[in-house]
Parts: structure tokens; sequence; C-alpha cells
């Protein structure tokens, strides 16, 4: 047997507060099952409590309020679990980012600078396929996903190290130039969805960052510290290349890359 109660006394069965529940009736999530005319008092039945402590422990999970939505008018079956599995997989994700998050701010605490080896190296010119955009710092992730997905397609075995370079305006502006690259045979031809583009050879002072990409900003300003402090910066885009990316393992731990700083020349270290 299903009863009403007040608004207030719905609020004592959910948890959920008097102007929760006003909210989730204004946008159509929770509408009670009546209302009265004269005095706009709100009246639920308790067979609403399920969905209520539903609606409760997704925002407990800060799943958004459509996708809150889109859970409760699927009822019971696929639609439902699908929505579910992906929320619950997004925050899987962010709680695996924020531990290495935790982590590398440990680290970071840890007085003195980390470790870093550097190696000088030549990089001669080379041909590649590529795929250029305006990409904001905060979508480099997804942008990387398109960009090499499209290159994986036309290079297919072609056997390379790919990579990017990456514009001053990325950094200083935090939206800038991205070109992302495959090394191809000097007589490669044209291909569609890609360009073809020359990269220029020069020195470079270069440090392998090892794992996800949480503290990379470590290896770079350790990096740049070293080419700033015994180096000569030449002008010209920060490279990265991926030895080690997403598309090689499916453990972020594994990854490697190549920070590559152009320098104009391999400097003298006196010991």
């Amino acid at each position: 047997m299903t009863a009403t109660v007040t608004v207030g006394e719905f609020s004592r069965l959910t948890h959920l507060s008097v102007k929760t529940l006003h909210h989730y009736h204004e946008i159509g999530l929770l509408a009670p099952v009546s209302v009265d005319v004269s005095s706009g008092y709100r009246r639920y039945g308790t067979g609403q409590v399920e969905t209520a402590l539903l609606i409760r422990r997704l925002r407990l999970l800060r799943m958004p309020l459509p996708d809150v939505r889109a859970v409760v008018e699927a009822g019971e079956g696929t639609a439902r679990e699908e929505t579910l599995r992906t929320h619950l997989e997004r925050m899987e994700r962010e709680l695996a980012q924020t531990r290495d998050v935790v982590a590398s701010l440990r680290e970071l605490l840890t007085p003195g600078r980390p470790v870093l080896d550097v190696e000088y190296r030549f990089i001669p010119p080379f041909r590649a396929y590529g795929v250029r955009g305006q990409v904001p710092r905060d979508g480099i992730g997804p942008w990387c996903e398109y960009a090499f997905g499209r290159l994986g397609a036309v290079t297919g075995d072609i056997f390379a190290t790919s990579g990017a370079t990456y514009s001053d305006e990325f950094f200083t502006d935090d939206e800038g130039e991205v070109l992302a690259f495959h090394p191809v045979p000097l007589d490669q031809p044209q291909a569609d969805g890609v360009e073809l583009v020359d990269l220029s050879g020069g020195y470079f002072a270069i440090a392998v960052h090892s794992g996800p990409m949480t503290d990379f900003d470590r290896t770079y300003g350790a990096l740049g510290s070293h080419v700033a402090e015994y180096c000569e910066v030449a002008p010209g885009p920060i490279r990265e290349l991926y030895p080690i990316g997403p598309g090689d393992v499916p453990d972020p731990a594994d990854y490697r890359t190549e920070v590559c700083w152009p320098i104009q020349r391999i400097p003298v270290l006196k010991g």
C-alpha cells in the first residue's frame, strides 16, 4: 500500500532537504504525486522513496543532473546499466588520477630537485605524415587521441616513433599550434586526412619522462632549468617523442616520453 506524505516528511524519509526536493520538482527530475492548487503544498508517495534514494546516491557520486535524469527515466534495463557503468568508469579514472596527483605532490614536497639524466642528440631532418591543429591545453588529451588515430590509419606498418611539436603559444597562452607526426620514407606519397611535412634537424637536450603525465610538468621544469643553466636555447618548438605511449601499452606506468628541448649546440660541461 502506498501512502502520501508532506514534503517535510518526505525530506526525513529520504535525507533530501526540502530546498533540494523543490529544485528537483522545478527541473522535472522528481515531481510530487500531487500539489494543492490553493496552498501549493506538495505531497509525495512512499513509492517514490526508492527513486529519491537512487537520485541522492548518484548525486553523492557527483553524477551530472542530465545523467541522473537519464538513469531515472530509463527505469530498469540496459540503458540504465550503461549510463551507470559509464559514470562509474569515469569516477574510477578520476580516482586514479587523484591518487597520482597526491603521489606527485608528496614527491614535490620532498627536499631537493629531481634527478634527471639529460642526453644531447642531433636529430637529422626527416619527412612525416602530420596532423596539425590549434589546441587548448586542457583539450590536448582528446586531440592527441584524435590526431594519432588519424595517423595510425594511414601509416599502417611504417615502423617509427611518433611525436608532436608544441608551439610557444601552447604554453604561454594555454592554446597554440600542435603538430602530431609519424616519420615516413622520403618517397612516401600524399595520403588523405593528413599532410606531408618536413621537420628540420637540429640539436636537442633530451630527458625521458617515465610513467603517466601527472607530474609531466616536473620533467619539463627540470629539463628547462638544465638547458637554461648549461645550454644555448635554439629557436623552434619543443618536441615530444613517444617510444611507448597509450597505443602501445595499457598501463600508464609503462609510458615513456622523450622531451626534446632545442639547443644551439652540444655544450661542453665542466666536471
